[in-house]
C-alpha cells in the first residue's frame, strides 16, 4: 500500500474523527484512557507517533520535556494545531510511523495510542520505535480491541465502526490480545513491565515497556 493511499484513508476523517471515534468506543473508554496516560511522569523527549487530533497528546504534554507529535495525514496534523495551541512544548511533524527519519536512540519516550492494530505492518512500527529510543527509553501502547467481548458486543462495534469510517482500510485492522501484543512488543527487543486490558464499552490495552539492550549492540557502539 502506497504512502499516499494510506495518508488519504485517515485524511478524509479529520474534521470527525473524535466524534466517531467516541461513537464506536464510547466516551468512558477514552477519558480513562486520557487519566491513565497523565499519570506517567518525568517522560522527557517525547515522540508521539500517529498523533491523530492530538487527543492524547494533551495528556503527556505536561509531563515531557517536549512532545514531538506526529502523524501521517496533514489534515489530521492541521485539525490537531487548535486542542494543542496552548501547549508551548508540543512540535507537531509530518512522518510515517513504520520509517522516520530520525537519528537511532534520539527520544526517552514512544508513545503510540490508537495505532498498532491499524497501521499497515505493526512490527516494522515497533522496530522502528526501539531503534529512535534511548538504551532503556520507556514506550508505551494504547491499542483499541475487542478481545474478553462476547458475541454480541463484538458486532455492536462492527456495525458503530461501519456507520461511521465505513469499510475498514485495504491493510485490515487486527484485534490483539494482551498476550499477543506483549509478545509482539517482546519480539522486537522491549521488556513489557505493565499490560492492562481497560474496559468500557469497547476494550483497550495499555502497555508500557523499555527498550532491551543487547550486548551485541553495545559491542557495536563500544
Amino acid at each position: 500500500m502506497s504512502e499516499f493511499k494510506k495518508e488519504r484513508y485517515w485524511s478524509k476523517y479529520a474534521l470527525t474523527y473524535d466524534n466517531y471515534t467516541e461513537y464506536v468506543v464510547g466516551k468512558s473508554l477514552r477519558r480513562s484512557l486520557l487519566k491513565r496516560l497523565s499519570e506517567e511522569h518525568d517522560l522527557g523527549e517525547v515522540i508521539e507517533l500517529g498523533c491523530g487530533t492530538g487527543y492524547f497528546t494533551k495528556a503527556i504534554a505536561k509531563n515531557a520535556h517536549h512532545v514531538l507529535a506526529t502523524d501521517l495525514s496533514d489534515e489530521m496534523l492541521e485539525a490537531a494545531k487548535v486542542p494543542l495551541e496552548e501547549f508551548q512544548n508540543v512540535t507537531l511533524q509530518k512522518v510515517d510511523c513504520e520509517s522516520t527519519s530520525y537519528p537511532s536512540g534520539n527520544f526517552d519516550t514512544v508513545l503510540m495510542a490508537n495505532l498498532l492494530h491499524v497501521v499497515e505492518d505493526p512490527l516494522k512500527a515497533l522496530t522502528e520505535s526501539r531503534r529512535i529510543l534511548k538504551d532503556g527509553g520507556l514506550l508505551i501502547v494504547v491499542s483499541y480491541t475487542d478481545y474478553g467481548m462476547n458475541w454480541f458486543e463484538k458486532m455492536q462495534i462492527g456495525i458503530r465502526y461501519l456507520l461511521t469510517f465505513g469499510m475498514p482500510p485495504l491493510w485490515g485492522l487486527r484485534n490483539f490480545s494482551p498476550d499477543e501484543l506483549q509478545s509482539l512488543v517482546e519480539g522486537v527487543g522491549f521488556d513489557v513491565e505493565e499490560l492492562q486490558l481497560m474496559r468500557g464499552n469497547a476494550r483497550a490495552i495499555f502497555l508500557k515497556g523499555k527498550k532491551k539492550v543487547y550486548q551485541e549492540e553495545r559491542n557495536r557502539e563500544s
